[in-house]
């Protein structure tokens, strides 16, 4: 199985796939990230683009290192990666179903008010992130049209981390 969590940048899907983790038996976290900086790294670079989830090869390289990754291991995946566009997300869903994988996609949302204090406060990345301000609005967009009525949505407005990676957890639990 995948838990894969969606959400605009900065609402916190990586911290909570680390505590998703830690409360799911057999469980690891797939960054799908690290599938588009692989693509980022082939010299001489593939066409220029702002979002390496543009680039075909990036979401069926994807499927099949989740499915190589599950077919290896067993257990479950927890996949922190934000897809706003609903092309994309069908095409690696459809994807996943032909293997078999089922998916529980949870979109972690926070309003804008938090999401902009969260991106100003992150000591790691550092604080204004032109690239997390700038995806904002387009998820905003996609919240609105598509987003969230393909996922279980967890609002995190008011939720620690732990708090919303115990609540997946015990959806995943059923």
């Amino acid at each position: 199985m995948i838990i894969w969590l969606n959400g605009t940048h900065g609402v916190g899907k990586t911290t909570t796939a680390a505590l998703v983790r830690d409360l799911i038996p057999d469980s690891r976290v797939l960054d799908a990230e690290k599938v588009g900086e692989t693509l980022m790294d082939i010299t001489p670079g593939l066409p220029a683009t702002d979002n390496f989830q543009h680039w075909p090869p990036w979401r069926p390289l994807v499927v099949e290192t989740a499915r190589r990754v599950l077919d290896y291991t067993g257990g479950t995946l927890v996949m922190p990666m934000t897809v706003l566009v609903e092309e994309y997300w069908r095409e690696i869903g459809a994807g996943l179903a032909r293997h078999g994988i089922p998916v529980r996609h949870f979109v972690l949302h926070a309003d804008q008010e938090t999401l902009r204090r969260r991106i100003a406060g992150d000591t790691v990345i550092g604080p204004d992130s032109p690239f997390r301000l700038h995806h904002l609005q387009p998820y905003a967009e996609a919240a609105r049209t598509w987003l969230h009525g393909e996922a279980e949505v967890v609002d995190t407005t008011h939720l620690t981390p732990g708090r919303a990676a115990r609540r997946i957890a015990e959806s995943v639990r059923g």
